[in-house]
């Protein structure tokens, strides 16, 4: 167990890398697109082989890019990659393939995904630490600062209250059991903290991190790569 995430208990990580990258132009999924001299995926994996809150991570490639995932794990010389397994249609189909290789007496599991490369090791601390003070999930958020309307056939319904508002990143932290329950269920989620929610579970917004950019569009790769080379 690491030393960091004793009082939570045994973490492991699910690396979601099964997304296919369509709209980045590449020919190939969005983990092996380049970031640097590596594929995007190298970044992410190695952060949290380094990190000492995780214990273990289990890597969910895209189908038919399984070989290669394991290949670059290796060329990195990490050592906390237990499996790889092929993701499915949906992200979380993607996710119930990993998590079913988390062991069952694993208490914690961290689901995060590739496609944001600039993980943080205070990112990890603070999702992990949230389930000490009694709380399912944690998840990071950064605060809304654009007001948002509510839209119904080009008119507006409803303008939200800002201050109620964040945007949600991964990576995102569980109580093991109450993340097999929800992804129990059969339902789809944009993320796994609505499918907690769904089931009764108790989630905590913590600080997120601008530069956990999601990689989406050639924009969002060359804005990390500057990040990464500043």
């Amino acid at each position: 167990m690491s030393t960091a995430a004793n009082s939570a208990g045994t973490c492991w990580a699910v690396l979601v890398a099964a997304g296919r990258g369509e709209r980045l132009g590449e020919g190939r999924p969005k983990a092996f697109v380049r970031l640097g001299d590596l594929p995007l995926l190298a970044e992410p994996l190695r952060r949290l082989d380094e990190s000492e809150w995780i214990d273990a991570v289990v890597l969910v490639a895209p189908p038919d890019w399984e070989e290669p995932a394991i290949l670059l794990a290796e060329e990195l010389g990490v050592s906390k990659v237990t499996a790889c397994v092929t993701g499915g249609a949906t992200r979380t189909e993607s996710v119930r393939a990993g998590v079913a290789e988390v062991p069952d007496d694993v208490a914690v599991i961290l689901v995060h995904d590739a496609a944001r490369p600039l993980l943080a090791d205070e990112v990890i601390g603070r999702v992990v630490g949230a389930l000490d003070e009694g709380f399912d999930g944690a998840v990071p958020g950064l605060p809304v600062v654009d007001t948002v309307k509510r839209v119904r056939d080009e008119a507006v319904h409803e303008t939200l209250v800002r201050d109620e508002l964040v945007t949600v990143q991964t990576p995102q932290c569980f109580r093991a059991s109450a993340l097999r329950k929800a992804l129990g269920s059969g339902a789809e989620g944009s993320d796994c903290s609505s499918l907690v929610e769904a089931n009764g579970g108790r989630i905590k917004v913590v600080e997120g991190d601008e530069r956990l950019l999601k990689v989406t569009t050639r924009a969002d790769l060359d804005r990390v790569a500057a990040w990464l080379s500043a």
